[in-house]
């Protein structure tokens, strides 16, 4: 239960400072005052806000009280700071910086997949293509197992850095896929681009596997601003973006 009040108080403060009811450089309420309008102790309060001040969203003093940090400290690779980001509304910004964190990240992934991945690592993308297939043909849950798709691309590159982030990134590239899925036939018309992919890793082709994910990514790109043209607010994902989990975990 103190969890779950610990868990509550976080989202709260978390979707206040994101939303920008306390905009950056304000202080946040005295304490008492918290206390009163979220119904919870002290203690409660005090521990969100120590797990606010290590996301880099807030900073404390002695002498001056609780601010709001600027966003460029905030740790936008949190699954939590992503969560409130969703729930408060996703900005075209924010989609475009993680548009093109992924031209940086992926074509350097997929080039060592192509030359390193092993046949377990193999099967891992060919069980996450099939998934997205059958999610296709039969109705599922299609980011899913486009999410492991791409996850299993960076594991397969077996440098440890890459795959930690990875899985930092994993709350990112769901919701960039949620919203990119959001156009009509955009995941059947992927389906063979991710075929191409995976069939240039198989091959151990570096080249052909660096140029068929850049065609995957800019098809996304192009999903994504269409989704931008097409409204003034981006739409809100529905659920909490997932953490990455392990490839135990993934395939069962």
């Amino acid at each position: 239960m103190v969890k779950n009040i610990h868990g509550h108080t976080l989202d709260t403060l978390g979707q206040a400072v994101l939303s920008g009811r306390y905009p950056v450089g304000s202080s946040l309420p005295p304490e008492p005052l918290l206390c009163e309008s979220l119904g919870v102790s002290r203690t409660v309060v005090r521990e969100a806000i120590k797990s606010l001040v290590a996301k880099g969203l807030l900073v404390t003093g002695p002498k001056r009280g609780t601010r709001v940090l600027p966003d460029l400290d905030w740790n936008w690779f949190d699954p939590d700071v992503i969560a409130w980001q969703v729930h408060t509304g996703l900005s075209a910004d924010f989609m475009r910086d993680l548009q093109e964190l992924r031209m940086v990240v992926e074509p350097a992934a997929v080039r060592m997949a192509a030359t390193k991945a092993t046949e377990q690592d193999i099967q891992a993308l060919e069980t996450a293509f099939e998934g997205m297939k059958r999610a296709v043909e039969q109705g599922g849950d299609y980011v899913t197992h486009d999410l492991r798709f791409h996850q299993g691309l960076l594991e397969a590159s077996h440098n440890r850095l890459l795959v930690q982030m990875g899985r930092a990134l994993s709350a990112l590239l769901r919701t960039s896929f949620e919203i990119s899925t959001r156009i009509k036939d955009g995941p059947r018309s992927s389906l063979p681009l991710h075929r191409a992919v995976l069939d240039a890793v198989i091959a151990h082709s570096p080249v052909k596997a660096e140029r068929a994910l850049m065609v995957l990514i800019r098809g996304a790109n192009a999903d994504i601003d269409q989704v931008l043209a097409s409204r003034h607010k981006l739409p809100r994902v529905a659920g909490r973006p997932s953490r990455l989990v392990g490839r135990h975990l993934a395939q069962a």
